[in-house]
């Protein structure tokens, strides 16, 4: 028997009572219902007849965008690199490696020597610092960016969970329990946190007087208020909330003694939580103290003599690493970064550079006609 389609139903790709088959049914057309489709539906978006914008590249579009990048990066990238020499800085490295170096006999010192060994070196500042001094310690060669080192930790814990605290996570293996006690905290970012002491002196006539270093607000507020807990309980009795936990391998004394201040010992000490945001690269830098200003007619740090006293505990010869301490002024952009500068004026040079190339090509070879004659 023939089957007769509509005009609609061919141009569809499909008969609307479906083919019929012995039996009295009909294949696809779901008992008479509506007939399902491929067809993508009839709008501007599915049809592609959205309109659409495609730019034309010609001398009088390209050449003033190219002096135009090249005049606004340059004076951005003087004014940033101007900036950046500005800021004060004064860099001391104490690896002692150097056999001329005051600290090179505590070069093989290990994690618990007892005394500490300590070494004063002597320096001096040709110029003042005037504003607000950050101090902070560098060490290179020193992979926070590993990622079983990184995972090492236990958020949990950190953040005051009693249950966490007690059992800490896996990945905090092989930092995770000692003598059948949870470490707290646990893993091995704790394990190896930087604890050298450093202390500033002026020199006057021979006379040593001690530079303020405000251990507080050198960590990001997040860190201190949010991410970082002690366990909850009596805040004052810090010894109490870490009964049955036991100090990290590499610690001298637990994590409840790091600071006589309530408000900065446990988990929220600064220090602690500095050296827990891991470094994207070997060589980096964390803020250790601040140095403030105390009035407006006299510098932060006056050009003449300093010693730097320091109690070497943190042991880096064995992975040839190095250790320093900065001294550094920050300005509106940061610290010292004279490369954001340098990048500046190269784009907006190369970009100044192309178009006095591309202007003198298009007034030469632009006006020629490089339509080529068709013979009949």
């Amino acid at each position: 028997m023939a089957v007769n389609y509509s005009a609609k139903e061919e141009a569809d790709g499909h008969p609307s009572g479906g083919v019929g088959v012995p039996g009295g049914g009909a294949v696809g057309s779901g008992g008479g219902g509506a007939v399902k489709t491929r067809k993508p539906d009839n709008t501007a978006f599915k049809q592609q007849r959205l309109p659409a914008w495609q730019p034309i590249l010609t001398a009088g579009t390209v050449l003033p965008a190219f002096f135009i990048i090249g005049l606004i990066f340059i004076p951005i990238g003087i004014g940033i690199f101007v900036t950046s020499n500005n800021i004060r800085e004064y860099e001391i490295d104490y690896t002692g490696t150097e056999p001329s170096s005051p600290c090179n006999k505590c070069l093989n010192v290990s994690w618990d020597s007892t005394p500490p060994c300590t070494c004063t070196i002597n320096f001096t500042l040709e110029h003042a610092f005037e504003s607000n001094v950050f101090m902070y310690y560098g060490l290179s060669n020193f992979y926070q960016n590993h990622r079983r080192y990184v995972k090492s930790r236990d958020d949990s814990q950190l953040n005051g969970d009693n249950s966490s605290l007690l059992n800490p996570s896996k990945e905090c293996e092989p930092y995770r329990t000692n003598e059948d006690k949870p470490i707290a905290p646990c893993g091995a970012i704790a394990n190896s946190m930087f604890n050298d002491t450093l202390e500033l002196y002026r020199i006057d006539n021979d006379t040593r007087t001690p530079i303020t270093l405000i251990k507080k607000g050198i960590a990001w507020w997040t860190d201190k208020n949010v991410k970082f807990r002690n366990p909850t309980g009596d805040g004052n009795n810090l010894t109490a909330l870490f009964q049955g936990t036991t100090k990290p391998v590499n610690w001298p004394k637990p994590v409840y003694m790091l600071d006589s201040e309530p408000d900065n010992n446990g988990f929220i000490n600064e220090d602690f939580i500095v050296w827990m945001r891991t470094a994207a690269l070997p060589t980096f830098r964390k803020l250790y103290r601040l140095i403030e200003r105390k009035n407006n007619f006299q510098p932060t740090l006056q050009a003449g003599k300093y010693s730097l006293d320091i109690a070497y505990n943190y042991p880096v010869h064995s992975f040839d690493g190095r250790k320093r301490m900065i001294l550094s002024t920050i300005s509106w952009m940061g610290g010292k970064n004279p490369f954001l500068g340098i990048a500046y004026i190269t784009v907006g040079s190369i970009c100044f550079f192309l178009g006095v190339v591309l202007l003198f090509i298009h007034h030469k070879y632009g006006n020629r006609n490089t339509s080529a004659d068709i013979p009949n």
